[in-house]
């Protein structure tokens, strides 16, 4: 006459649970796919774009015949308001560092990669700074404080920093770039002159590819012009 009670809520609510750790399991396994390029973080196409590294605090990129060309990107500099861009630097090696006056980390940073750009600047290396999120006064006053010789284009909104999809979620970060502008390194964590003074020194060291040869009869008048060989 009585039948079995069936706790219908207990049931549906331990269901509900089961169906929600589900969809957050599914969730999880979509980012990481979406994250994984199978190129650590270089994206495919022809120039470096950065991409979820998978956890990763340092990427390096080797052969040099893997790396990717960075866009160039120009904005002011921090100091002088004078105009600044990575390809006022063609045929270096670049450390471009991530960095904001309200940073902790990047205090001790400045004085790391001061280090690296007086010892190694003759030999062909430049330091470059991007001050993100940071008041444009305060920046420049941490620029005079911390006694910092190499340039820092000022870039509040990020959008310097867009052309190659920098992690501005994560300050400081240091992405380093060879003679021809090609990604090397990126250290998603503050850095030290010890991590930074092996790699540039050979970066500088690597052999820059010659230049194509010209075909023949290139830069010769065309036939019937002055000039033309007969």
């Amino acid at each position: 006459m009585f039948g079995r009670r069936r706790d219908t809520g207990t049931r549906g609510t331990r269901v509900r649970a089961v169906g929600s750790v589900f969809a957050v399991l599914v969730t999880a396994a979509a980012l990481l796919t979406a994250c994984g390029t199978g190129k650590d973080a270089v994206a495919q196409g022809d120039t470096f774009q950065f991409v979820s590294p998978g956890g990763k605090l340092e990427i390096f990129y080797n052969p040099p015949s893997s790396r990717k060309p960075l866009r160039n990107f120009s904005g002011t500099d921090v100091a002088t308001g004078n105009p600044l861009a990575l390809s006022d630097f063609a045929g270096k090696v670049v450390v471009i560092n991530i960095w904001a006056e309200w940073c902790g980390p990047c205090i001790a940073e400045s004085d790391e990669l001061e280090q690296v750009y007086t010892s190694t600047k003759d030999k062909g290396v430049q330091v470059l700074g991007i001050s993100f999120r940071s008041d444009k006064s305060k920046a420049s006053d941490f620029v005079s404080n911390h006694h910092m010789t190499y340039p820092s284009i000022y870039d509040y909104s990020g959008r310097t920093m867009a052309t190659w999809r920098a992690p501005i979620s994560v300050v400081p970060t240091t992405l380093v770039v060879d003679r021809q502008h090609r990604a090397a390194a990126v250290f998603v964590r503050a850095v030290t002159a010890s991590d930074l003074l092996p790699l540039v020194n050979r970066l500088a060291a690597e052999p820059i590819p010659a230049a194509p040869a010209a075909p023949a009869g290139a830069g010769q008048p065309a036939a019937g012009q002055p000039g033309a060989p007969r």
